[in-house]
């Protein structure tokens, strides 16, 4: 007993220097744009507006919803008591249980939630309550679809925000571990929530992995190569040949900006950048240099021209060859199909083929991101930048993790702050989390002119002195989207490729999402993928006639690659006279992080 209580004295001092720490830590934040934390209060307006004209329309369907909420709650409230008056813990309605048990996520899956009459109480309030606003915002009238949509995603980020598991008082699993240990757990966890917001600046960004267990360089990204040139703009990694002969066109791979080029090479047993080398080409990739306010005047013209001309023009020079191929993932997928359409502008003929991977250029659908490209967020994205010349790491990571709240935010939060545990050692989830800043023109640029005005599939994109449009793009083509992606929607993609003017298109649809469905390496078998040779249909239509293949599209993509890479030759080093190499990969760009995210 005396060692307990010593060891719970001990805890609690440990808390009281933590809470001081983490005062000293809040004090850093900056002033936040207002437009960045909530939208307007012109969308609240709408709902409103929509919810009232409802409830004069049609009454009845309102009373019925009011009725049917009221009556479950008072149901629930009633079997609540009468299971604690009786010390009963089982649930009475199997019916009703399992139809809630279908709309709750993981964060109850603990056995206390669904024995113990009082959470099981709060848990099944908590999603009767969101069956209810649910039912109401799925009932407005009046309402444009993109409006409706942003309704239905803020408001499930309320739910969200709202779960019971979310709060220390609430959560039967946090206050057994806190019993259990003595405290001991609350100390730990605060030690982590201090840590998150020491290391960016006062704003609270969830660290979802051991930042400890990994080393750029030494357990990723570890694939032979070096640094064969460098700008301000990037480096350029050619990797070592691991086959004697390859293939005599080379392949440049560029990689977005908005992360870091070695989610394309993790480990060694799920890196497409190694499985290339050992395929027999000559590989190179692009690593982008991580923007700091000196690049504010940094825009999409810059990234084309002192970006993909010069790499390509670079690759020519080292492998001596006319032509290359190349491959966009993301972002840098949407500005090699630019590159793409400048090149056949200016009659430059250096791409031989082209590879998009989860490629946006028809941002007619914008997807689940669309929420967040109204004037009201983008507006406020526009005033940040010109203050701080860059978009922050942290607003794009924050972003992307709402998309994916439950799994991104707030179950990584309670393992960590209220559970005490250390984020677990996951290669994907440390890249997550080594984001980096964009410059401020471009950001803007992409926003506006393609995001919201998408002049590039109308034909009325002006970059560097030319006026460029999707159908421009006339080079043999591969796209590759992936079938669950909420960055960049198939179909979208699809609907890109299929207005682009080259003749020889293939497109593969990859299960799984933005990540996952491409880092799909052949030995896991995981993810299969769809083919279609005809791309005169919808969407729809290509999916219901393509047929299914087993594992990984690796192996098609590279037999589609083989046929434009020319004859086999003998391997070539990295380098050559007029490009010493400058170091090993992956380089250093990689190396720099985001000034809120500290050091390694």
């Amino acid at each position: 007993m005396p060692e307990s209580l010593e060891r719970l004295n001990a805890n609690l001092a440990k808390l009281d220097e933590l809470s001081k720490r983490l005062v000293a830590a809040l004090s850093r934040k900056k002033p936040p744009e207002p437009a960045l934390e909530a939208p307007s209060s012109e969308l609240f307006m709408k709902a409103a507006a929509a919810y009232v004209a409802g409830m004069m329309s049609n009454p009845a369907k309102i009373l019925e919803h009011q009725v049917s909420y009221w009556g479950k709650s008072l149901k629930h409230y009633l079997e609540a008591q009468q299971r604690l008056l009786q010390g009963k813990l089982e649930i009475e309605d199997e019916e009703e249980e399992e139809e809630l048990r279908r709309r709750e996520d993981r964060r109850f899956q603990g056995e206390l939630w669904h024995k113990h009459p009082y959470f099981n109480y709060l848990r099944q309030q908590y999603l009767l309550n969101t069956v209810a606003v649910e039912n109401a915002i799925a009932d407005m009238q009046g309402l444009d679809p993109k409006e409706r949509k942003r309704v239905e995603y803020f408001t499930r980020q309320i739910l969200e925000m709202f779960n019971p598991a979310n709060f220390l008082g609430t959560n039967p699993e946090a206050l057994q571990r806190a019993i259990e240990t003595e405290g001991e757990s609350l100390v730990r966890g605060l030690e982590n929530l201090v840590r998150d917001i020491e290391a960016n600046e006062g704003d609270l960004l969830v660290t979802l992995a051991d930042k400890d267990a990994f080393r750029v360089g030494e357990n990723l990204a570890t694939t032979d190569g070096e640094v064969v040139y460098r700008n301000r703009m990037f480096e350029l990694i050619q990797y070592t040949p691991r086959t004697e002969t390859v293939h005599k066109t080379p392949l440049i791979i560029f990689p977005p900006w908005i992360n870091k080029f070695y989610i394309l090479d993790l480990k060694p047993e799920n890196s497409l950048i190694r499985w290339i080398v050992d395929q027999g080409y000559t590989l190179f990739v692009v690593s982008w240099k991580n923007p700091d306010p000196s690049y504010a005047d940094v825009g999409l013209d810059t990234y084309i021209e002192e970006g993909y001309m010069t790499a390509i023009r670079e690759v020519k020079a080292i492998t001596g060859e006319e032509q290359v191929n190349a491959v966009g993932y993301c972002i840098a997928g949407t500005t090699l199909a630019l590159t793409l359409a400048l090149m056949h502008k200016r009659g430059d003929k250096s791409i031989r083929s082209a590879t998009f991977f989860t490629t946006l250029t028809d941002f007619e659908d914008q997807g689940e991101f669309a929420v967040f490209l109204t004037d009201d967020f983008v507006d406020g994205i526009e005033r940040e930048v010109k203050r701080e010349g860059i978009l922050r790491a942290f607003y794009m990571a924050r972003t992307f993790s709402f998309l994916r709240s439950t799994d991104l935010v707030y179950a990584p939060a309670i393992r960590s702050y209220m559970l005490g545990e250390t984020p677990p050692a996951f290669d994907l989830l440390y890249w997550n989390g080594d984001g980096t800043n964009l410059p401020a023109r471009m950001t803007i640029e992409y926003l506006r002119w393609l995001c919201q005005e998408n002049r590039f599939a109308k034909g009325e994109l002006e970059i560097l002195g030319e006026k460029l449009s999707i159908r421009d793009v006339h080079v043999p083509l591969c796209a590759v989207a992936c079938e669950t992606d909420h960055i960049a929607g198939w179909k979208a993609s699809y609907n890109g490729i299929r207005q682009m003017g080259s003749r020889s298109k293939t497109f593969i649809l990859s299960e799984s999402g933005h990540i996952a469905g491409i880092v799909n390496p052949p030995t896991k078998r995981k993810y299969g993928h769809y083919l279609n040779p005809e791309l005169h249909e919808t969407p729809e239509e290509w999916l219901a006639h393509a047929q299914f293949h087993e594992g990984s599209w690796w192996p098609d993509w590279e037999k589609w690659l083989a046929r434009r890479s020319g004859r086999m030759i003998p391997a070539r080093q990295p380098g050559d006279a007029g490009h010493p190499t400058l170091g090993k990969a992956p380089g250093s760009y990689v190396l720099a992080r985001s000034a809120e995210q500290g050091e390694h």
